[in-house]
């Protein structure tokens, strides 16, 4: 399939921010994954040491979009005993602002899902199809839009500098940043960018598959909304940078190739952000008390359970977590979880046994 932006090669694109080496070379290191382990969790020390020392931005603030029904088997892996066939997680935005040291203001968006466009990924319109509309009402709640949450922080759609998503999962940009050509199921003429400024900062990685998916990935993308994006609005990216001031966007591959985590140092100390685990009790399994959760980790030796739901390369995946586990600090309210918040957070629902979350974090805040 022939993209717009494939016009422009994505191979030169322009990139930004300042190059994280610390954890560069992990694909190089001989003795396959479990050698790769060990040197990632070592390096990631390292890393968090240097990342604390880079400052904090100016504010975090956490807005909650959407909670809708996820497969158990995909989130909690192969760990969970709950009958339940499905849990339910509710994915959220976090605005980020902080200050360049030449004075200019700075505005991030993390994951800020066009949540009506998303509907049309395949795996969830299939999902939809064969729901009765009633079920659907009980299981899907929306809690507010990009727009409308910007609006209440005062931030205009023109002031956005950088979009950011863990990974292209769902996502449909269209609508956030224009396209060149007229989309029909759009109004019929070309799109004009709600972000007229932004750039989406994505890892090359991910933007060369999307041409070519792997049948695992496609039913999880929406490659042909990516024909006629604006090419300029996209800054494809090769591994780790430094964005700003305890901000950071962190090479995590393996959920998918290119897969990225959000990092950020805040008054409360390091956290991360991604869809890599839908849990923060995920990186702690021994204190889930969930069915099946800590039985299933110690009883298979895993430090972490994955969200599994594309399982490209899951040694990468696991690997990865490990390294956002080592990052981050632990959490104030309970010090047995980590500050890992998943980009899209398991949410207790009475729809859903066996599946109630022993910690949850529900924001990110930093003032």
């Amino acid at each position: 399939m022939k993209l717009a932006w494939q016009d422009t090669d994505v191979l030169d694109m322009p990139t930004l921010g300042t190059p994280i080496t610390t954890l560069g070379g992990l694909e190089d290191i001989p003795g396959g994954y479990g050698a790769q382990l060990g040197w990632a969790r070592t390096r990631a020390k390292e890393l968090r040491t240097e990342f604390a020392a880079t400052g904090t931005p100016d504010s975090v603030t956490t807005c909650d979009l959407v909670t809708l029904p996820y497969p158990t088997r995909f989130g909690l892996f192969r760990a969970s005993r709950a009958i339940a066939p499905f849990l339910a997680i509710t994915n959220r935005m976090l605005v980020i602002r902080w200050t360049e040291s030449d004075g200019r203001r700075r505005v991030l968006l993390f994951e800020p899902s066009d949540v009506q466009l998303g509907r049309s990924t395949p795996y969830f319109a299939a999902l939809a199809r064969r729901t009765p509309g009633p079920v659907r009402s009980l299981m899907v709640t929306e809690h507010g839009t990009v727009l409308g949450h910007l609006a209440r922080l005062g931030i205009a759609p023109e002031d956005v500098d950088y979009l950011l998503f863990d990974h292209l999962h769902t996502q449909d940009l269209r609508r956030w940043i224009g396209t060149s050509t007229p989309q029909p199921d759009l109004g019929g003429g070309p799109v004009e960018p709600v972000f007229p400024n932004a750039k989406v900062i994505v890892q090359r990685h991910e933007l060369l598959a999307m041409s070519e998916l792997h049948p695992l990935q496609r039913p999880w993308y929406q490659p042909d909304t990516y024909r006629d994006v604006r090419p300029e609005a996209l800054s494809a990216v090769d591994g780790s940078l430094l964005l700003g001031p305890g901000v950071a966007v962190i090479s995590t591959p393996g959920h998918v190739l290119g897969n990225q985590t959000l990092l950020l140092n805040t008054s409360s100390g390091i956290w991360a952000s991604s869809e890599n685990a839908i849990a923060a009790e995920c990186l702690t399994p021994e204190h889930s008390r969930m069915p099946g959760i800590a039985r299933w980790a110690r009883g298979w030796q895993q430090e972490v359970v994955l969200n599994a739901n594309t399982i490209e390369t899951t040694a990468e995946q696991y690997n990865s977590l490990i390294i956002e586990k080592t990052l981050v600090d632990r959490a104030q309210a309970d010090p047995r979880f980590l500050q890992f918040f998943p980009s899209s957070e398991l949410t207790a629902a009475w729809t859903n046994p066996g599946t109630r979350p022993t910690f949850t974090h529900k924001a990110v805040t930093h003032r």
